[in-house]
């Protein structure tokens, strides 16, 4: 049986350990395949319509500027940490919608991508409760092949964290 090689491989992270470990998990196996790597966040436009400030006066407009560059901010580390690990073809993706549906249907098509990485489990433990983990909808309806990648601890060893770079 000979090996699939997946040219344009999808990442989505969403701050979590497990998103981290499958970008990490993504960036090895575009470096085997000589592959495309995009990263994607996806700001979830439902939370961050109804999300309320507690610093004081702040609207949502400026809090949605302030959510956008935290993420380009995140994404910029991620990328430059592929980079420094020598990956060249690294692209990311900001978007705001539905994590399931951009994940799923949208970033798919317009990139062409043959493989999705994500972690095991996000940080939205409620909406994952109320209904069902973005993980599992992309399992059930992605139109290629999904790999979940999930965080042990005997995965320490790469203490590394890219997120502690920002």
């Amino acid at each position: 049986m000979m090996e699939k090689k997946h040219q344009n491989i999808l990442v989505a992270i969403d701050g979590s350990d497990e998103a981290e470990r499958a970008f990490k998990e993504g960036v090895a196996i575009a470096k085997r395949n000589n592959s495309r790597l995009f990263v994607t966040h996806i700001s979830d436009t439902r939370t961050l319509r109804s999300f309320p400030s507690f610093d004081g006066p702040i609207s949502n407009n400026e809090f949605i500027d302030q959510a956008h560059k935290a993420a380009e901010t995140t994404l910029n580390a991620y990328k430059k940490w592929a980079e420094d690990h020598d990956l060249a073809d690294v692209e990311t993706i900001l978007k705001f919608g539905s994590p399931k549906i951009e994940i799923t249907k949208t970033i798919p098509k317009e990139y062409n991508i043959d493989l999705i990485l994500l972690g095991a489990t996000g940080l939205n433990a409620v909406e994952r409760i109320l209904i069902g983990s973005v993980s599992e909808y992309v399992v059930r309806n992605a139109p290629c092949d999904v790999l979940i990648v999930r965080t042990y601890e005997e995965d320490s060893e790469d203490n590394e964290r890219i997120s502690d770079d920002l």
